[in-house]
Formats: structure tokens, C-alpha cells, sequence
């Protein structure tokens, strides 16, 4: 008997071991044991993960077709690592996650008849060739639109440790396997110009290309948005950009991206997801703590009194601030809140950097961060008042933080352990996540990082306290 199927069967009959001590040893049982117990049984939890990949498969059957390719001789080992890597990621039980392993072989399998046939149909109820396909689809790593984008293969602990030890994120590009980044809300793309300048070519001397997505709200030749609209000559200069693969979508909304997906003109995941000066109000406000109506006040007091109006023949959203009427988009007030915009971030990239966010923003994204739900209090938005009062020490240490100084927030206290997900779950999403590090760094532009127009135009503005930059690696 091989090594892999001798583990395989060492872990089942731990499983049955388990059972059978449940059912000598609890006080007062029938003779059969309950099923409240056996409720976190080895055993239990492998027929639970069976029965959904049963059901999952009934709904996918163009990706149960297209699978057939995964398990091509020439395929298997790439397959084999794939399936693994990605159980590795997902939130699935760690024992599935290790049965997955064991029954792959580590893909070293070089045919399918070298897996374990007992192991696979215990964990999908199918034959080897069935059983494989059916975790590509599970996983979804089976080859559709989306698939054309390769992802890296670094760990999270490898990303946190990178981040610890350098003091350019970015500079991961040239680390990770895959150099590709997603640039969200990505405006005139000053930050997309500067980052192709400092990585495209020592990426191309290693015969490396740089994947760089942007997308922006703003739609193209609206007269609304002044600068932020990116120029004609600058677009053109980064299609035509050798060991560059570009692309720009303009009128997009970054929270309504199944149709992009669908087109596979995004990838699943970035090595790097970025969102520069996060747009106030938009995530200045949490609407799971403030109420509509509290939020409503707030925007009436801070920005003005606001209507919906036309201008050259658009939708367009004007504020009346002191004695001037403002034009913005009609979608500018929009409230999504902090919750949506990390959500999104941590789906889309193996590490995600905001940059130049201001204080509004910042610290409603830092209560949803920490652990203790005093940071959240709930109908009390934030203000110059009452921050240091609900953030207490934490408040004093990060306001003394000088331009350029930074820390780790969780020397400050208790990184948030369970944030929920707002936007819509995948199949193999749980309803939770979190970040296994969070760094910030007082300060909108730093010496040798790559930087947006808006970061850069912060030293320009007096009246405004330095923004800050926030450097997170999802677990």
C-alpha cells in the first residue's frame, strides 16, 4: 500500500475512533449516538462537504463540461497543485482541507490511477477522473473566462512577511510570481502611469510582463469630474506600452463587476488590489452603525444641502456650499461605507493598499478594523470631538504619528477577528473574513512609492491634516 492511501486510511479510522469514543464515554446515551454530536465528527463534516459538492455540480454544468480539459494527462500535475493551493485558501474545514491534500498526493500523482480511489469518493461520492473535476469546479479553477489571468501563489504569511520587511508594498510586483495589480477608482490614472514607470521595464529585463487593471465611476467624455478624467494621450501610452497588458473601464462601477467577470476581462484575484483617496462621503459613513437619517444630517452639515439637477444634458448631483452651487456626478453621495470598499479589496487582491485617505475616511475604516465594538458605536458618527474619546490611546498614538512614521495596528490593539462580508457570497465564501496584518503610515506620498495625483496635491493643502495610508494582507 502506497503512502498516500496508508494516511488516507489512518484518517478515516481516526475519524471512527473518534465516533466510537463519543458514543462509550458521554454520560446517559443511547445506544446510538446523537446527532447533535456527531455534528463536528471527521466523519460528519467529509459527508456535509460531499452533499455540497453534489448539489454545487447540479448547478454548473458548463463548468463540469469544461473541466474534462483539467485532467488531461499533460494537465494533471498543474491541476493537482491548483486544487490544492486554492483548498488551502478557501474557507473550508481544516479537514477537508488536509483530505484534499493527502488524497492529491501533494500532486506528485503523474496518473490519475495513482490517487486513491477511497479517499476521492469519500470526500465527492465519485470515481478519481469525476472526483478531481468536480473540486476544479468546487474551487473554481476550471477553465473559463476568468482563468486566462493567472494568479500568485504566495501565502498570506509570505505577503505578511514581505510587507513586514519592506517599506514599498508595491515592490511585491517583483517578488510574486505573478506581477499583476487592480487599480479601483483609478480616476486620471497618474498612480497607473507612475507604477508602469517604475516596474514595467526592470519586470521586462527578467522576461516578466506587468497585468494592470483600472477602473473608474466616472463615465468617459462627461463634463462632469474635471481632472479626474484620465487624457486621451496618456490612455494610448499605456496600450501601447510594451511588457504592459493594460486595460482601462471607465462608466464601471467597482461594486457591480459581474459583467466584467463574466467577460473574463478581469482576473479572480490581484497580486495587489489599490484604491487611492477613497472617495468621501462615500466611505466616510458606515451604514450598518448609522442610520439613514443620521447620515442624511451628517451630509447636510459637513457638505452642504445637496439636489438632484442636469448639467449639458446628464444626471448631476449640485451641493450648495456656502455661497457656491457645486456640479458632481449624481452618484457622489452615494454612502457604500468603509465595510463594502474592504470587502471588495480583500476578495480581489492578495494584498490591498489604500492610499491618501483622508481623516473622514480613515478613522471609520479603522473602526471597523479593530476587534472591541466600542469602536463602532452605534447612531454616533465621528467627529474632531469625539474621536479621541471613542478611540481613547489608540487615538493618541496614531494622531503622533509623524509624516512618513508608521506601526502596526495591531501593536495598538486587537485586529477584528470576524468582519462580515456585505457584498454578495460566492458558493465557497463564509460569511466572514479578516486580516492577518494591518499597517499604517501617516502621510500621502513616500520616497519611492508610487502615488496618485490626488496624494501628491496634498501638500498643497493647508487646511487639510495628512492623510494616511493603510497596507492590509487578508488571512
Amino acid at each position: 500500500m502506497g503512502k498516500t492511501q496508508s494516511a488516507t486510511l489512518t484518517l478515516m479510522n481516526q475519524a471512527v475512533m473518534l465516533l466510537h469514543i463519543q458514543q462509550q464515554t458521554a454520560p446517559g446515551l443511547p445506544s446510538g449516538p446523537r446527532t447533535d454530536q456527531l455534528m463536528n465528527s471527521p466523519a460528519q463534516v467529509l459527508a456535509d462537504f460531499r452533499s455540497q459538492v453534489t448539489k454545487l455540480l447540479q448547478e454548473r454544468d458548463k463548468e463540469w463540461e469544461a473541466s474534462r480539459k483539467l485532467v488531461e494527462a499533460k494537465q494533471l500535475a498543474a491541476t493537482l497543485g491548483r486544487v490544492i493551493i486554492e483548498a488551502r485558501r478557501a474557507d473550508v474545514p481544516v479537514i477537508v482541507r488536509d483530505a484534499i491534500t493527502l488524497a492529491l498526493g501533494n500532486s506528485t500523482a503523474a496518473r490519475i490511477q495513482d490517487l486513491p480511489g477511497p479517499r476521492l469518493k469519500e470526500l465527492t461520492g465519485l470515481p478519481p477522473t469525476k472526483a478531481v473535476r468536480a473540486l476544479c469546479v468546487w474551487f473554481g479553477i476550471v477553465a473559463g473566462p476568468m482563468m486566462q489571468w493567472p494568479m500568485t501563489s504566495l501565502q498570506s504569511e509570505e505577503i505578511e512577511a514581505f510587507v513586514r520587511s519592506h517599506s514599498n508594498p508595491f515592490d511585491l510586483l517583483h517578488e510574486a510570481d505573478v506581477a499583476s495589480l487592480l487599480d479601483l477608482g483609478a480616476g486620471d490614472l497618474s498612480f497607473a502611469t507612475e507604477l508602469v514607470e517604475l516596474y514595467v521595464t526592470p519586470l521586462q529585463q527578467r522576461q516578466r510582463e506587468l497585468i494592470l487593471h483600472a477602473l473608474d465611476r466616472l463615465q468617459p467624455g462627461s463634463k462632469l469630474g474635471g481632472p479626474l478624467h484620465p487624457d486621451r494621450e496618456r490612455l494610448n501610452g499605456l496600450r501601447s506600452r510594451n511588457g504592459l497588458s493594460f486595460q482601462f473601464y471607465g462608466d464601471q462601477d467597482m461594486f457591480d463587476l459581474d459583467k466584467l467577470d463574466q467577460a473574463g476581462k478581469l482576473a479572480p484575484r490581484y497580486t495587489i488590489a489599490t484604491c487611492w483617496a477613497p472617495a468621501t462621503p462615500t466611505f466616510a459613513y458606515e451604514p450598518t452603525r448609522l442610520s439613514d437619517q443620521i447620515i442624511t444630517q451628517e451630509l447636510k452639515r459637513t457638505k452642504g444641502v445637496y439636489r438632484q439637477t442636469n448639467f449639458s444634458g446628464e444626471p448631476a448631483l449640485e451641493v450648495q456650499h456656502g455661497d457656491r452651487a457645486l456640479l458632481f456626478p449624481v452618484w457622489k453621495f452615494e454612502i457604500r461605507g468603509p465595510l463594502a470598499l474592504l470587502d471588495l479589496l480583500a476578495r480581489r487582491g492578495f494584498l490591498c493598499v489604500l492610499g491618501a485617505v483622508d481623516t473622514e475616511v480613515f478613522w471609520e475604516i479603522l473602526g471597523q478594523l479593530l476587534d472591541d465594538a466600542r469602536y463602532r458605536p452605534n447612531n454616533q458618527p465621528f467627529t474632531p470631538d469625539n474621536l479621541g474619546q471613542v478611540f481613547g490611546e489608540i487615538f493618541d498614538r496614531l494622531s503622533n504619528l509623524a509624516p512618513g512614521e508608521s506601526l502596526s495596528l495591531s501593536d495598538c490593539g486587537l485586529l477584528r477577528r470576524q468582519i462580515p462580508r456585505i457584498l454578495p457570497l460566492h458558493s465557497t465564501q463564509a460569511s466572514f473574513y479578516r486580516f492577518r496584518s494591518v499597517q499604517v503610515r501617516r502621510g500621502a506620498v513616500f520616497s519611492g512609492v508610487p502615488a496618485s495625483s490626488t496624494a501628491r496635491r496634498f501638500t498643497d493643502m493647508a487646511e487639510e491634516s495628512p492623510p494616511w495610508m493603510l497596507i492590509l494582507v487578508p488571512e
